[in-house]
């Protein structure tokens, strides 16, 4: 049976998902773009910032379900240009100190809203 978690400390469902959904002991978290949740609009700037915000948007997720970052098993990044990999791999870095969960890269053409980077993630309790 499954369990839908949401906040309003992170970006609202934009379409037919939601931000989060329980499936056992695993959580399933939608893809996060930069989107600041106080304002409803997507941070301009460096991917630094975007992945950043990205990041802040996940532990609001992972809070309403009672987790953490230190939860998360997997995570997908997609980029639209994977010459920034580099810069993004630095923030993520900065928010996976030990034990970084296990992780794909995607190059994609383009995301919603003109977003540089996104993520999913999944985790566990």
């Amino acid at each position: 049976m499954k369990k839908i978690v949401a906040t309003k400390s992170a970006p609202a469902a934009v379409g037919p998902y939601s931000q989060a959904v329980w499936a056992g002991d695993t959580l399933y978290l939608s893809g996060q773009i930069a989107i600041d949740p106080s304002i409803g609009k997507l941070v301009s700037g460096r991917i630094e910032e975007q992945t950043t915000q990205i990041f802040h948007n996940i532990a609001e997720v992972l809070q309403a379900a009672n987790l953490t970052l230190d939860n998360i098993v997997k995570t997908t990044v997609f980029v639209t240009d994977i010459a920034n990999f580099a810069k993004v791999n630095a923030i993520y870095a900065e928010f996976f100190t030990a034990n970084p969960p296990a992780r794909s890269t995607v190059g994609v053409k383009e995301l919603p809203l003109g977003a540089l980077v996104e993520i999913e993630s999944i985790a566990v309790k």
